[in-house]
């Protein structure tokens, strides 16, 4: 079986880096804004330094737990402790 090799006139540039990059900030800047939406719509009040430590962090990975916490979180404060 062949394998695709794109070969597109940015492949493997920094053209190329740079929509990566791109695409995986817009990724994190959605999930930031879909955990305050759920905060929100679960009538959780949020500081505004814990609305901007949330949509300042581009880590995927501690964005997806403080996801999973703002489903059951009675406070704000609840997305940013240690288990």
């Amino acid at each position: 079986m062949a394998t695709y090799t794109p070969r597109f006139p940015g492949s493997g540039t920094l053209i190329e880096e740079t929509l990566i990059e791109g695409e995986a900030k817009g990724r994190a800047e959605g999930r930031a804004e879909d955990i305050l939406r759920i905060l929100d719509l679960r009538g959780v009040a949020v500081a505004e330094a814990d609305r901007e430590r949330v949509l300042a962090c581009e880590d995927l990975d501690t964005l997806g737990v403080w996801f999973d916490r703002a489903v059951t979180a009675t406070g704000a404060e609840e997305l940013f402790t240690a288990e």
